[in-house]
């Protein structure tokens, strides 16, 4: 996690994120009510024994949405690091090498670094966890098709770490019209037992049947949520497990708040979950409580 310096409003993601927001209180005000939501959000975590690595964000260059570090980066229990060609050329500066550096010093093997911001030359992007949402136990990579996640870096990275691509399309109304869903991990979460998904918003009706199959016969539970809910950040959740082998399934206060009392006893059937209060961050950010989480599957030295 990626304790924000000089988090803000980013108006070159804003074009293509209707989740973000302006807000009119100070700079100043505005990174101190991030640090705090993020500093609690690390607490509640580590108050369930879950290990945080947490980074903190240097000053220059400014960098608002660098509390999102999933979007640049993924690791992979293999040791690969793959770094991931991004949308916006100011979050472009969030790719730091000390980090990785940082976390071959505590403990972790990175045996290869794999990186795809070439395709930034050609404007094609594929904005890491963001942009897929990952089941690692099947291998399988679900995506919806966007500005920010194009097909062909999608299949190149597929064929590099051996999963299989369901691609689909995924809408939102914003502003009397229709746009592309930007992230998959706003409108989807797949964790070992569950899956958390609108599936209203997926545009073909045979795609909509090709990911509730895959995610039946995975062995998951699927959990629908409604255009509503997914507004409240619903679809951006994550599992994560303790040392004592526990699962949380961790999403914002205002996801919680938007379930309905089935949805939650289903969830809490399987995991525990964690909800912090980030109504900063999701505000400006457009982002939420996965967002905010970038997983560590590197082996251990």
């Amino acid at each position: 996690m990626i304790r924000p310096a000089n988090f803000g409003f980013n108006t070159d993601t804003a074009e293509n994120n209707i989740y973000q927001q302006q807000d009119e209180r100070a700079p100043a005000e505005i990174k101190a009510l991030a640090r705090k939501e993020f500093d609690g959000f690390v607490a509640l975590l580590e108050d369930q024994g879950v290990q945080v690595v947490v980074v903190e964000d240097t000053e220059k260059p400014v960098k608002t949405d660098a509390v999102f570090p999933n979007n640049w980066f993924s690791t992979h229990p293999d040791g690969k690091i793959i770094l991931y060609p991004m949308f916006s050329p100011n979050r472009r500066l969030e790719r730091r090498k000390d980090l990785i550096e940082l976390l071959m010093n505590s403990g972790f093997q990175v045996k290869e670094i794999i990186d795809l911001s070439f395709f930034e030359q050609d404007g094609q992007y594929l904005e890491g966890t963001g942009s897929m949402v990952m089941d690692h136990d099947q291998k399988i990579i679900y995506a919806c098709l966007s500005e920010r996640t194009h097909p062909v870096p999608l299949d190149y990275l597929s064929k590099l770490i051996g999963y299989k691509v369901i691609a689909f399309d995924a809408v939102q109304e914003a502003g009397g019209k229709v746009v592309p869903i930007y992230h998959t991990n706003v409108m989807m979460h797949v964790g070992t037992d569950l899956a958390v998904v609108c599936l209203e918003s997926i545009v073909k009706a045979s795609d909509k049947l090709k990911v509730q199959q895959s995610l039946t016969q995975s062995g998951k539970k699927v959990i629908p949520i409604t255009a509503k809910q997914k507004f409240h950040f619903a679809g951006n959740m994550l599992e994560v497990c303790n040392d004592g082998g526990e699962k949380f399934t961790v999403m914002s206060q205002a996801a919680y708040d938007s379930l309905n009392v089935g949805q939650i006893q289903l969830i809490e059937k399987y995991t525990t979950i964690i909800s912090p209060q980030i109504p900063t961050i999701e505000k400006l950010g457009g982002g939420s409580a996965r967002c905010m989480l970038a997983e560590i599957f590197l082996p251990r030295s």
